[in-house]
């Protein structure tokens, strides 16, 4: 029987840090989802097959806080756990520890297992059971849920077309390449004078290689950003929050 709080350890080598010399966003992304993949892999409910249909997890909402961020050479642990069950989607947390194992971070998500042929969300009690529902902890997560984003600006700050760097194995955008190219959205000197205290993002809907995404921000105030990308359909593919301190 698996205990139902995983860690990990890491190290923040040269090339997973910033020009700050601090683990950077976009690897910090890589390795959440590597470990939510290892710890539903290691109990059996990464990928199913019903019905001739076959599933596979997908992230759905993000929400990081943090204190600190390991710096360059440093060791650092990752600890993740379920919360919830839904019918539709799991709650899995995560908490960051640094080297002395003091937490420094903690991170909310909301994950969905959908079908690969029709993109459709699965039952995930009815695929996975027991197996899944033993491995919900009560664990606390000390930090808000996602909250809600809503952009009203019309006219975009940027522009991205995708590209294959941008693809995952699914063959669309990866979701961290997301975070990545929305805090590539503000200046240089942004970080140097500031730190990032909370990032939140919701998965709203797919974009493919030649998309074009157009990105909207609205400020909140001198801290705080939302962020919203779309299509040129005009359709939301992704909503995001951006707290500076």
């Amino acid at each position: 029987m698996h205990a139902p709080i995983d860690t990990y350890r890491f190290v923040a080598a040269p090339f997973h840090v910033d020009f700050m010399q601090k683990l950077s966003m976009g690897v910090l992304g890589k390795h959440l989802l590597n470990c939510a993949d290892s710890y539903a892999s290691d109990r059996g409910f990464d990928v199913a097959v019903q019905d001739g249909e076959h599933y596979t997890w997908v992230l759905s909402r993000l929400a990081i806080e943090w204190e600190d961020m390991p710096r360059q050479h440093e060791e650092f642990c990752i600890q993740t756990w379920i919360e919830k069950i839904y019918r539709l989607f799991a709650d899995r947390n995560f908490a960051i520890l640094d080297k002395d194992g003091k937490p420094i971070g903690y991170v909310r998500s909301v994950w969905a297992m959908i079908s690969m042929e029709t993109r459709t969300p699965a039952d995930l009690l009815a695929l996975h059971g027991e197996k899944i529902a033993a491995s919900v902890c009560d664990k606390e997560c000390p930090i808000a849920k996602p909250g809600r984003v809503k952009v009203t600006a019309e006219s975009p700050v940027a522009v991205h077309r995708v590209r294959y760097s941008d693809l995952d194995i699914n063959g669309h955008t990866n979701s961290i390449k997301y975070i990545e190219h929305i805090l590539d959205l503000f200046p240089l000197d942004v970080f140097q004078e500031k730190a990032l205290k909370r990032f939140e993002i919701a998965y709203v809907a797919e974009s493919y290689y030649g998309d074009t995404l157009s990105f909207f921000i609205e400020e909140k105030s001198s801290e705080e950003f939302d962020v919203e990308i779309r299509k040129s359909s005009n359709e939301v593919v992704v909503r995001s929050k951006v707290i500076f301190k």
